[in-house]
C-alpha cells in the first residue's frame, strides 16, 4: 500500500497544495455560510508542509501503525484539517457538500469517532498537547520511530494544562514530539497578546527545556525549513515551532477585517473569495 514519506519529492509544489487547502476550506465554508474560515486560510501553509513534506501516512489506511500522528488540539479548526485531508486523499472531495450536516463525516468541530484520519476529538482547548505527550511516550515504549505532531492555537498558551504537558514532555525527553503553535494573535475577545503576557514565546519554551523555533507561518520555505530542523535535531528534547500566521491569508478583502476569529461572510462573498483564489493559482 503506498504511503507518503517525510521529505518525499513531489511534482506538486507546496504552494499549490496550500492553495488547494484554502480552496477546499472556502467551499466547505460556503456550504454552511459560516465557520472558522479565517483560521483555515491562515494555517493552510503550515498544513501543506505538514501533510506534503513532513508527515508519513497512508491515505488508504489512516490507522497504519507506522504513521506519524497529527493531533488537532483546536477542534474548531476542523475545517482546515478536513481540507488538508481531502487534498491528501484521506477524505474524498465529493464529501465537501456534506460539511457540518447531520450524519456527515466532517462535523464542524473535529471528532475522532466520525472522521478517518482525525486522531483526537478536540474542542476543550488545552488538552491536545497532554494527549500528544502520552502518545509520544507510548510510541517510545513500543520502539515505534513515528513522530507526534500537535497543532495548537496561541490561545492554548493561556491554559495551565498546556504548561503541565510542556514540563512532562521535557521531563521524559520526548524528542519524537513536535508542537506546532498557530499564532494568529486572535481570540474571541481580541488580540491574544492583549489577553495574557505570552511574549517572548521562544525563550519561555526554551526555559522549559524545549528546542524552540519561531517562523512566519505563511512563508512556506521558512515553515518547511523549521520542520526539517525539528525532525533532525539531535538533542533529547521535544520541539516546538511557533508559526506567526495572518488570519484569512490569501483573500485580501477578508484579511483586512478587524475581527476575524469567527468571521461573518456574506453569501455573495464566498464566490468572490473563490474567484480571487482562482486568479492566484501557484505554479
Amino acid at each position: 500500500m503506498p504511503d507518503h514519506s517525510p521529505f518525499a519529492a513531489s511534482n506538486v509544489s507546496l504552494a499549490r497544495r496550500a492553495w488547494a487547502i484554502r480552496r477546499h476550506a472556502l467551499r466547505m465554508g460556503e456550504v454552511q455560510g459560516q465557520g472558522y474560515i479565517g483560521q483555515a486560510l491562515g494555517v493552510a501553509d503550515v498544513l501543506a508542509v505538514s501533510y506534503f513534506h513532513a508527515t508519513s501516512y497512508r491515505p488508504d489506511d489512516p490507522d497504519w501503525d507506522g504513521r506519524d500522528r497529527f493531533y488537532l488540539s483546536i477542534g474548531h479548526y476542523a475545517i482546515a484539517l478536513y481540507a488538508a485531508m481531502i487534498e491528501a486523499g484521506i477524505l474524498p472531495e465529493d464529501e465537501i457538500e456534506t460539511y457540518g450536516m447531520d450524519d456527515s463525516r466532517m462535523p464542524m468541530s473535529g471528532m475522532a469517532s466520525y472522521t478517518p484520519g482525525m486522531e483526537i476529538t478536540g474542542g476543550s482547548l488545552g488538552h491536545g498537547l497532554g494527549i500528544a505527550v502520552g502518545a509520544a511516550m507510548g510510541l517510545k515504549r513500543k520502539q515505534n520511530p513515528a513522530f507526534v505532531y500537535n497543532l495548537m492555537s496561541d490561545g492554548e498558551l493561556g491554559e495551565g494544562s498546556t504548561w503541565e504537558a510542556v514540563m512532562s514532555a521535557a521531563q521524559h525527553k520526548l524528542d519524537n514530539l513536535v508542537c506546532v503553535v498557530d499564532f494568529n494573535n486572535q481570540q474571541a475577545d481580541g488580540p491574544s497578546r492583549d489577553a495574557l503576557a505570552t511574549t517572548p514565546e521562544v525563550p519561555k519554551w526554551q526555559a522549559f527545556g524545549w528546542h524552540a523555533q519561531e517562523v512566519d507561518g505563511n512563508d512556506i520555505d521558512a515553515v518547511r525549513a523549521a520542520f526539517d530542523v525539528a525532525r533532525t535535531h539531535t538533542g533529547p528534547q521535544p520541539r516546538v515551532i511557533i508559526c506567526n500566521t495572518t488570519m484569512c491569508k490569501g483573500v485580501p478583502f477578508l484579511e483586512s477585517r478587524e475581527k476575524t476569529h469567527f468571521i461573518r461572510v456574506e453569501p455573495e462573498e464566498w464566490a468572490k473569495a473563490l474567484a480571487h483564489l482562482d486568479q492566484e493559482i501557484p505554479a
